[in-house]
């Protein structure tokens, strides 16, 4: 019972920040900027205020919650979330990501052992519901890539055209920048920004490389790389690599068209037992309450449950073909 109390109180909380930041972020930037504003305009700035040091560091934050904000800027797993977030073009805080998951787990947990009175089966609902913001994250993401790798080959070819057109490498990645559509333009445009504001070319790729984990965007790094240290014509080499880059994403096409069945049958197969089993519970709670409620069904709910896993992940190593 006393846990019971804990998770509640815990979850009330949760939801008590998550509407406090969603209320206040907004209404706190939109207050500072009419300040701002209103400052400039009737030039109430003092003369010692213009002699104050700027700060020109780059200051990321990570969480509107003070105390959540220092925890996580002292622990490892904030920059991991950031570029996670990054990555998926997700507008939020590794705080808030986190506090939605918690929030999540911490109602879905106390419903269903509210309900069945078992811990087991109500940490695994709670963990699978609690990591749906994540899965969000990560569909965002896989997405943002592959339109990322969809558009790759067109802006190649317009670095190709500009530098056969006799611009330089660097005018080539301005014109990659500037000239093509989210997601490619935008991590190009960090990428061309990074190397005319004094870093080295190889270390700007490699950042672009990181925030966008593609082979494809790999092998024309390489390319460049080796270009740059070794001459030669780097339009042909493009060129050939935007070919080499075409023919991966048709292989990679055909090879989902022909696994797309085997795909289909692990999806319908993990997800059967679940499904039924909601199913059977809201027809005869009492019949189905006994699998949870008796050692013996426990047991059998272990079972299944590893015996489901592993047919998983047998099913999508066999289909999961790296082209």
């Amino acid at each position: 019972m006393a846990l019971i109390v804990v998770l509640v109180f815990a979850g009330v909380f949760v939801v008590l920040v998550l509407v406090m930041h969603a209320s206040g972020a907004g209404a706190s930037q939109e207050t500072k900027k009419a300040m701002a504003t209103l400052d400039l305009a009737l030039a109430t700035n003092s003369v010692g205020s213009r002699d104050e040091i700027v700060d020109v560091r780059k200051h990321e934050i990570l969480s509107a919650v003070p105390f959540l904000n220092r925890w996580l800027s002292g622990v490892e797993l904030a920059p991991k979330l950031r570029l996670l977030l990054h990555q998926s073009d997700v507008k939020w805080t590794a705080g808030f990501l986190l506090l939605t998951s918690t929030a999540c787990f911490v109602f879905s947990f106390y419903l269903i052992y509210y309900r069945t009175s078992a811990w087991f089966p109500s940490f695994v609902g709670g963990m699978l519901i609690g990591g749906i913001p994540f899965a969000y994250v990560w569909h965002k993401r896989k997405r943002r890539f592959a339109k990322f790798e969809q558009g790759l080959p067109e802006a190649i070819d317009l670095m190709v055209s500009a530098l056969r057109a006799g611009h330089s490498l660097v005018a080539a990645l301005r014109l990659v920048a500037f000239e093509t559509d989210d997601p490619i333009g935008p991590e190009f445009r960090v990428c061309f920004e990074e190397q005319n504001y004094g870093l080295e070319l190889r270390t700007a790729m490699d950042n672009l490389v990181t925030r966008v984990p593609l082979q494809d965007l790999r092998i024309i790094e390489t390319a460049i790389l080796i270009q740059k240290e070794s001459g030669g014509n780097l339009a042909e080499v493009l060129d050939k690599t935007a070919y080499v880059i075409r023919e991966r994403f048709r292989l990679r096409q055909q090879v989902r068209v022909h696994t797309a069945q085997g795909r289909l049958t692990g999806a319908i197969l993990s997800f059967l037992p679940l499904v039924l089993g909601f199913a059977m519970y809201l027809l005869n709670p009492e019949t189905m309450s006994v699998l949870w409620m008796r050692p013996l069904g426990v047991k059998m709910l272990y079972v299944s449950a590893a015996m489901t896993a592993i047919g998983t992940y047998i099913i999508h190593r066999i289909v999961d073909m790296e082209v």
